[in-house]
């Protein structure tokens, strides 16, 4: 074979690659379908899948677990000495918080903000913060010398930096007093923009406050700067992968090939209420009962509720009214609104046939 017959024989092949794929794009047609013609499974029946499959490796887990629970002495001293703690790491962590915080923070008072939801009022959470720790300065101060402190200004009409400057206070004199807050999912939704930031790291910084936090997201640090990470949040990290998996989490973000059904509502409600508290479920329940007992009103009165709970030992305080209308609020259970009287009331958005099935599944 020359050479003239081998350049024609190239010549040739490129010639024919070209023009079959010259062709194949001008055949090539687009798809009518549309993702809204797919089929979708029902919600609840996908989660109800997902919660049947079996856990994998439960010794090895549960050994990993409690290594980590010999650890909780040593968390204690570290927040005990200034530091907040970030847990990170595969599985969800909440479990590992709570469990933490139950069992070694119980001479403290507690704050829980759920990260993982879409909204977060952080200035309740602030004002929760600064009336747990006057609760504390004054009970300290009264078995102490005997006498009450001087009375505070409410400190729901404080503004957000009167309340900081409170909760980093000197003038406080007493020893070792600080309230924990305990931050699931600092990177979640509701707080990555970099306000919610910049408040919670203030609030970290404030030297009668304790955090503890944990994050999920591999890109989460790129939410500081050095100064909130070295000044404010002053970090100490733990590395506690769980690989637990995220279903209270998970609750909050739809299902990309699922359809939500009426009865998904009830079913989201009920899960997470039995991750409250007994006295926050009762709480619920009065409000709930109230609702189906009187369906042409606008809702519950917040005093009438506070009234009820008392009677009924459910809450000391108001104080502790409010933290589970918050926690209650931020889990989008129940609503506000100002009734013809003006009074603010109270109401759960569910029907009153899913609100009684879940009364039935919180008893």
């Amino acid at each position: 074979m020359d050479v003239d017959e081998i350049e024609e024989e190239e010549f040739g092949f490129s010639r024919n690659y070209f023009l079959a794929k010259e062709l194949g794009s001008s055949s090539r047609k687009k798809s009518a379908r549309k993702l809204s013609e797919i089929d979708l499974v029902d919600e609840e029946e996908l989660r109800e899948v997902a919660a049947s499959i079996e856990p994998k490796h439960e010794k090895e887990v549960n050994e990993l677990i409690s290594s980590y629970k010999s650890l909780y002495s040593k968390w204690l001293f570290v927040l005990r000495s200034g530091f907040a703690l970030l847990m990170y790491g595969f599985g969800s962590k909440k479990a590992l918080i709570e469990d933490f915080a139950s069992k070694s923070l119980t001479e403290y008072s507690v704050v829980v903000v759920n990260g993982y939801l879409q909204s977060i009022n952080l200035k309740q959470v602030v004002i929760t913060l600064a009336e747990l720790l006057w609760d504390q300065v004054k009970l300290r101060q009264k078995t102490t010398s005997g006498s009450l402190c001087k009375s505070q200004q409410p400190f729901n009409t404080r503004s957000m930096s009167d309340l900081l400057t409170f909760l980093d206070s000197p003038d406080l004199e007493v020893e070792e007093c600080f309230v924990c807050i305990l931050v699931h999912n600092i990177d979640g939704p509701g707080l990555r923009d970099s306000d919610s930031q910049q408040c919670l790291a203030s609030i970290a910084a404030c030297s009668h406050v304790r955090m503890v936090a944990s994050i999920d997201h591999v890109n989460a640090p790129l939410l500081w700067d050095k100064k909130m990470v070295h000044t404010q949040f002053d970090w100490y990290w733990c590395h506690v992968p769980t690989f637990a998996p995220y279903k209270v989490e998970s609750m909050f973000f739809p299902f990309i090939l699922a359809h939500g059904g009426s009865a998904q509502s009830v079913k989201t409600a009920s899960i997470v209420l039995q991750s409250l508290t007994p006295n926050a479920q009762n709480v619920f329940k009065v409000l709930a009962e109230h609702q189906l007992a009187h369906p042409d009103e606008e809702g519950m009165p917040i005093n009438n509720l506070y009234s009820t709970c008392r009677e009924r030992f459910l809450v000391s305080s108001q104080v502790t009214l409010n933290s589970h209308l918050t926690e209650f609020k931020d889990h989008e259970l129940i609503k506000t609104k100002r009734n013809s009287d003006g009074q603010d009331c109270l109401c759960i958005p569910l029907t009153n046939e899913a609100l009684q099935k879940l009364i039935a599944d919180i008893v």
